[in-house]
């Protein structure tokens, strides 16, 4: 849990600084394109094959815009107006590569970028960039047969309310009246919600492509919203886990279960989650054995033998993180179950930090380990 909060601490400091466009570095390659997440139709943002991003507003009243990346938006710079009133900046550096948000300030207001999609994050729904990753591919949309990703309404006694989780099932799905498919039960962030895994994970992608290559076998993916009281930044150490672990384990599975073609028994059921979604992974999984064999946490902590002492029949436990986080407590944590004798994997994603672009990638390398014959 200790890893959970020093990456979500680093999270918080995230950020790109701008420098207006006049004093652009000579070393930036103008070949910059309008990023993938654009707005139809929308030239900016833009980013370059050296994954700087440059940002062009249409403000000509405001005193003042910036623009702010990462979770909580901290650290923007001021973009400079030129004399036909639009704002203008390129980043002083280039990104990460992969996913980010961000926002605008505009003379003191928050505001998202019209030019860009928006994602929920941050407790909000923000504006999209994504810089090209080198390894792009396995997420990239390809001519190959694709699943469906679905959103369901479930009833949720517990929290007095119908409650909304996105259901990915295999492109084989209902072909074969028969079949029936394990299910991994994959959780989100915090500040975002059941949206997150689809929109900014690429999760579906990321299962079609690997289902065509042959490397796994068929299963569904199951993602609802995770929180169940709310919690300000900061206050993760006091978040209830009980009322989301009733909504998952009482209530989800039975109605995943009744309403989908799964193979409904623990060797068959895995749940996973990022950051918040794998502080909540680790409690509930520790809570509820029973439930789950497969163990997921991507930038969401460690287990420790001692977790685990009891519970040795876990067919997989799974950690990562970038390596701009905690690589070394990830590995250690691994390598410590492996001697214990648990089926444990670690994996570090190169040169990123707590973003999707790590939690692409380490869905990537989890999902051909599960379920596993």
């Amino acid at each position: 849990m200790k890893h959970f909060f020093i990456s979500l601490v680093l999270v918080a400091g995230l950020s790109a600084s701008l420098c207006n466009a006049q004093t652009t570095p000579a070393a930036v390659k103008e070949d910059f394109k309008p990023s993938v997440f654009n707005q139809p139709g929308k030239e900016y943002p833009m980013v370059n094959s050296q994954g700087y991003a440059r940002f062009r507003i249409e403000a000509p009243d405001a005193q003042a815009v910036s623009v702010s990346l990462g979770l909580d938006g901290r650290g923007g710079t001021k973009l400079v107006k030129g004399e036909d009133g639009v704002w203008a900046g390129t980043t002083e550096g280039p990104l990460d590569e992969g996913f980010h948000y961000y926002h605008l300030t505009i003379d003191g207001g928050v505001f998202n970028d019209p030019g860009a999609l928006n994602f929920y994050g941050s407790t909000r729904w923000e504006s999209g960039i994504e810089i090209p990753a080198h390894d792009q591919d396995f997420y990239a949309l390809k001519d190959v047969p694709h699943g469906f990703v679905q959103q369901i309404l479930f009833p949720s006694p517990s929290t007095s309310t119908s409650r909304r989780a996105f259901v990915y099932t295999p492109p084989d799905y209902g072909k074969d009246r028969n079949k029936r498919y394990p299910v991994l039960y994959l959780q989100h962030g915090w500040g975002e919600d059941e949206t997150a895994w689809s929109n900014q994970g690429h999760a579906n992608l990321i299962m079609d492509n690997l289902i065509a290559e042959g490397r796994i076998e068929p299963f569904i993916i199951v993602m609802t919203y995770g929180m169940t009281n709310e919690v300000r930044m900061g206050g993760l150490r006091n978040f209830d886990m009980s009322p989301f672990q009733t909504v998952l384990v009482d209530e989800l599975i039975p109605y995943v279960d009744a309403n989908f073609a799964t193979l409904a028994d623990r060797q068959n059921r895995a749940t996973a989650g990022l950051s918040m979604g794998g502080m909540q992974t680790k409690t509930i999984t520790l809570n509820k054995p029973e439930v789950f064999s497969h163990f997921g946490l991507l930038s969401g902590g460690t287990y420790s033998p001692d977790d685990l002492k009891d519970k040795k029949d876990v067919k997989l436990v799974f950690m990562s993180c970038g390596s701009k986080e905690n690589p070394d407590g990830v590995n250690n944590a691994a390598k410590a179950l492996k001697e214990a004798g648990y089926n444990a994997v670690s994996f570090v994603s190169e040169g990123t930090a707590h973003e999707f672009l790590t939690w692409r990638r380490s869905l990537y390398q989890l999902a051909p380990l599960l379920f596993k014959k």
